[in-house]
């Protein structure tokens, strides 16, 4: 028999399912190899910076035996790139910037050595350092996407919306509710001005809907737009609605073009109700809702949210970017991090 012949054959019934399970078996395994080679290289980087950091310590060398050992490392290995001036000088960095072997081991060596690098040159705060190499292993971030993180300062935001979670849901729901929201949410990316009303945000948000769910945050599942709920023949259109992974509810989100006013939350306060009673099921948790304003009095948020039995969670957004431009400025972008390191590495 041939291999044309076999290849050919039809195959017996459990053949499909078993195949499947190989399939995923082979993949499982590469990333378990392609994890364990990054672990090495990332531990490897970090003895090499130790080492340099402590024989300069030491004997207090400078750049120039840093270009000799480039040199000499690369001589030695020419089939291993990583090894350039630039790159050596980020291991001690590295070293510099975590001195504790643990924390390397056990949460670093989890990341691509330039996510790394990344962190270096934006953050100078270890603590800042630490929580948004945290997040990208929690999400699987991409280089670019931690970089727009960074830069769009979500530390600062996240967990920052005024809601009543803590009062509405049980813990630890409820923590998990409040980090999940952020104030304020920016928007940028919709090409849109300060002016533009409810329905022309709604509308480029679902335009944009990859990037606002990026902006919203892991978990977020987009439901619909404008989504009808009938309530004793009257029909009502929630903005937005989103299914969300992790606290296992529904989401409604309400937008105002203008100033936080408390009667807002009498309205979403309502769609609550109807989603909780007409969509929701059995193993969903209590629908929350989040209002998206484009300004508001915090006193008069919590003052509206305090006695409110509805989880509910109030905060701004932006259309236009508000980054300082200092820090536009003085931050290179990864492009030009990558651009220099192959440059030094060709």
């Amino acid at each position: 028999m041939n291999e044309k012949a076999v290849s050919l054959m039809e195959p017996p019934e459990w053949y499909g399912k078993w195949l499947e399970e190989l399939k995923a078996r082979i993949h499982a395994a590469r990333q378990r190899a392609t994890l364990a080679v990054n672990r090495e290289l990332i531990l490897l980087y970090w003895q090499i910076g130790r080492d340099i950091l402590a024989r300069q310590a030491e004997q207090g060398w400078g750049a120039k035996v840093i270009d000799r050992l480039s040199h000499d490392l690369r001589t030695a290995f020419p089939e291993m790139k990583g090894f350039s001036p630039r790159n050596l000088k980020y291991m001690r960095a590295f070293a510099a910037a975590w001195e504790d072997a643990v924390i390397v081991q056990e949460l670093l060596a989890q990341l691509p050595w330039y996510h790394l690098v990344t962190l270096l040159d934006k953050l100078n705060s270890p603590e800042e350092r630490l929580w948004y190499a945290r997040k990208a292993i929690e999400h699987g971030w991409s280089r670019n996407v931690m970089v727009m993180q960074i830069e769009t300062r979500l530390l600062e935001r996240e967990g920052k919306a005024v809601t009543n979670f803590e009062q509405q849901l049980p813990k630890p729901q409820s923590d998990l509710a409040r980090e999940s929201l952020k104030d304020p949410y920016r928007f940028d990316f919709l090409g849109l001005t300060n002016e533009a009303q409810e329905r022309e945000v709604e509308s480029a948000l679902v335009e944009h809907i990859t990037q606002f769910l990026l902006e919203l945050g892991a978990g977020f599942a987009y439901v619909g737009r404008q989504v009808l709920i009938d309530v004793g023949g009257d029909e009502f259109y929630l903005d937005l609605l989103f299914y969300h992974l992790k606290l296992r509810c529904y989401v409604v989100i309400e937008i105002k073009a203008g100033k936080f006013k408390p009667e807002h939350l009498g309205q979403l306060g309502f769609y609550l109700t109807a989603v909780d009673e007409q969509m929701k099921s059995d193993q969903d948790n209590p629908t929350i809702g989040l209002l998206l304003c484009k300004s508001k009095n915090k006193v008069v948020a919590e003052y509206a949210l305090r006695d409110n039995n509805r989880p509910m969670g109030i905060a701004e957004y932006q259309l236009v970017a508000s980054l300082p431009e200092e820090l536009k400025t003085s931050l290179p972008s990864i492009e030009q991090i990558e651009k220099e390191l192959a440059g030094h590495e060709s």
